[in-house]
Parts: structure tokens; sequence; C-alpha cells
């Protein structure tokens, strides 16, 4: 049984980008659903667009009038901007009445997980907890500037990797350039801080066969 929208790491060196964000979905129109905004309680606005499998169920078993805790994919477009993949939702109270025979939550669906009412819909990160693990391709301790490239898996019938870059703010020395970090970030407003963080070792080539492409 699951009891976390983030699941666990089963690679030393597994990549990946996903957090939880509480706030109301406001789509563009009702035509366009999938793109829109998150917004916070602080009515900060966050660019956002509902990922495939998450559309029908918000369509079907939420009230989008009312916040949610999102399990969302950040990105960055620009240095100012943050923007949110919306790949489902965390909330057992509602979707363990609706969906008890139907419990994929987000894109890694889990059949077991909406099977108890005593779930609650917190978790103990807290809102806005991301996790993110990728290679440190740039430091500046100095600004507390950092940026992570995060491998994406491979798409279908493809073997190549699709990585994009995620900038944060936080302080990690320069001697720890090109290795793999997992970091635990929060974020406020649309910039996401790391408030810890562990050096996994040095990526040794482009290709390490010990990496695995992974987002989840």
């Amino acid at each position: 049984m699951r009891h976390h929208p983030i699941s666990e790491v089963t690679e030393r060196l597994q990549y990946r980008a996903i957090g939880l964000v509480r706030g109301i979905y406001l789509p563009e129109d009702l035509d366009h659903f999938s793109k829109g905004a998150i917004f916070d309680e602080n009515n900060e606005k966050i660019e956002s667009v509902v990922l495939g499998r998450a559309l029908g169920l918000i369509k079907r078993c939420l009230s989008i009038d009312i916040p949610h805790l999102w399990v969302v994919y950040p990105r960055c477009r620009d240095s100012e901007q943050l923007h949110l993949q919306i790949s489902g939702i965390w909330e057992p109270s509602t979707l363990d009445k609706t969906f008890s025979e139907d419990s994929t939550l987000h894109e890694n669906p889990d059949h077991a997980f909406a099977q108890s009412l005593e779930k609650v819909d917190e978790v103990e990160e807290g809102d806005d907890y991301f996790s993110i693990r990728g290679e440190l391709i740039y430091t500046k301790p100095e600004t507390k500037d950092l940026v992570v490239k995060i491998r994406q898996k491979p798409r279908k019938n493809s073997n190549k990797n699709f990585p994009f870059k995620l900038k944060l703010k936080g302080e990690i020395p320069l001697e720890y350039l090109r290795n793999f970090v997992s970091l635990d970030v929060r974020r406020k407003g649309q910039i996401l801080h790391v408030e810890d963080n562990q050096i996994l070792g040095p990526i040794k080539t482009k290709n390490n066969s010990n990496s695995k492409s992974f987002i989840s």
C-alpha cells in the first residue's frame, strides 16, 4: 500500500524532480482545460499544465474552485518564472470515496493505494516540498545560485535521454560541481530554495552507466 505521493528512491543515482504544491488550479478556459495556473494561499500565480493521465481524474472527481495538493513536475523556463506540470493529486479523503476501484492518482499508478478512509491529505514534509536529484552543473555560493541537470526517462521507441535544467537557490561549494546531488527543496513564490543536500559522488562520464534516467 502506498502512503506517500512521492515514491521512494529505488536507485542510488536516480534522477528526478517532483514536488507538492497546494492551491487552486484555474484553466485558461474550459475548452483548453489542460493549460492554466495554480494559485496558492498567497495568490501567487504559477503557470501550469495538466498532463494527460491526470486530466480525466481532475474533471471527474474534483471541485476546481477549492485548493488541492497537486503532485507536480517543476520546470524553469526563465530565472523569474516557475512552471509546473501537474501529474496528479494527493487527496485520499476525496479519492478513496470516488475511486475505490481505480486508484490512479498520477502518472505512476498504484492500484492498492486508495483503500483506507483513515489516510490524511497532508504529508510529513509539508506543502511546497520538492525532491530534486541530478547533476550539479553550476554553483555560485556568494549569490546562492545553483543549476541542476535532470535526465528524463527515454521516450518510447527511443534510446535518447532528454535532460532539462532547474535553477535553484542554495549553497553548495564549487568542489562539488559535476557531482550527483540529492536535494530537499522548498518553493517560496516562484523560487525553489534548497533546505538540505546530500552529495552522492562525482559523475565521471557523460553517460555514466551507474546513473538511472528516471523521473518519479
